[in-house]
């Protein structure tokens, strides 16, 4: 036997190594070509993701994403992408040779910044130092509410409604006074015998120009002979009458054209012709200050409003709330004067 075909020769070993075709690996076969219904699903897929709609908000984080990733990634990084910068190529020529934002030293280290500058976007309109000037003014007004000793007073819900509830009081107590003074107005007109325009409602006047007819004329009487109880109720019916007729007057002269008038004419032609102007009887003191009238406004409205029922009781013994006339002055019957007493 030769000394080759020993085992323990390393001779030996080398031919069996190179014909061990059993710990041999071999590449895997080239990929078979696509065939035509794969490239038919292939394309079947891509078509569908590329018909598919984004929403705003997918379109916004895509948007962020590839923002933040474009910030995060170094120019420096992409050959490519630095080859093909013609900033990049300017920094070069100014000096710039990466790892800084600045010349190198002279030892080779960067001077400068070594990370960009990042972004800060803006979600509103507001211009360059808007929100720097919103602090300062906050700031001011902080230390001036600090400086003050001042508190921010909280709203109590029990306190706010307890102020509703007294608003609603006095809205019903006021429509009360209103009706309680129509009908002490209209009680004493009928007692004194008097079917003067005064006691004429707002809705009668307007009804007669309605129909037709000639409105009625302001009283002329003084403001100051009509009771106070209800003399600001006179007060407000002529006053909004005078306008109203006013405004009438003023539409009617626009509206008429201009016509020859004679000298002899009958007065009650130019009347019908509408030739002569309406002569207004107002009240003389209707413009002038009333200082009983001003104070008596000035009461609570619960005060004024017991004032009025107790005329109505002591001077025709009517019950604001009981809606009816007693025979005589105990008037029996009546729970009291208050609304509560009839409940």
């Amino acid at each position: 036997m030769s000394p080759t075909n020993q085992p323990g020769c390393p001779e030996a070993q080398g031919d069996d190594a190179e014909d061990d075709y059993m710990n041999m690996t071999f590449d895997d076969p080239a990929p078979a070509t696509e065939s035509s219904l794969q490239r038919t699903q292939r394309l079947k897929k891509e078509s569908r993701a590329r018909g598919v709609i984004k929403s705003k908000a997918q379109l916004a984080e895509e948007e962020a994403a590839a923002r933040d990733k474009a910030l995060a990634t170094s120019l420096l990084d992409d050959p490519r992408r630095a080859k093909t910068s013609k900033g990049l190529a300017m920094m070069a020529r100014m000096g710039f040779a990466g790892g800084g934002l600045g010349k190198k030293e002279a030892d080779g280290t960067a001077r400068g910044r070594t990370e960009p500058i990042h972004l800060s976007l803006k979600d509103d309109r507001g211009g360059v130092g808007m929100d720097a000037e919103k602090k300062r003014r906050f700031r001011e007004v902080a230390e001036e509410v600090i400086g003050s000793d001042a508190k921010v007073q909280k709203l109590d819900p029990d306190e706010y409604r307890e102020r509703v509830r007294r608003e609603r009081e006095d809205a019903k107590l006021e429509k009360q006074f209103l009706a309680a003074q129509r009908l002490v107005e209209r009680m004493d007109e009928e007692e004194d015998g008097d079917g003067g325009d005064a006691s004429a409602s707002e809705d009668d006047a307007e009804g007669r120009d309605k129909g037709g007819r000639a409105p009625r004329p302001i009283s002329s009487r003084p403001l100051r002979s009509v009771p106070v109880l209800y003399r600001g109720l006179v007060r407000h019916r002529e006053e909004k009458e005078r306008d109203r007729r006013m405004r009438y007057d003023l539409e009617q002269s626009l509206s008429r054209l201009p016509a020859y008038e004679e000298e002899d004419d009958d007065p009650d032609y130019k009347t019908a012709l509408g030739k002569r102007g309406t002569v207004y009887a107002v009240a003389e003191d209707l413009d002038e200050e009333d200082p009983e009238l001003d104070a008596f406004n000035a009461v609570d409205v619960h005060e004024r409003l017991e004032r009025l029922l107790k005329h109505l009781r002591e001077q025709h013994r009517y019950c604001f709330w009981c809606k009816m006339v007693y025979p005589d002055a105990k008037m029996d019957g009546c729970p009291g004067l208050t609304e509560e007493d009839h409940d």
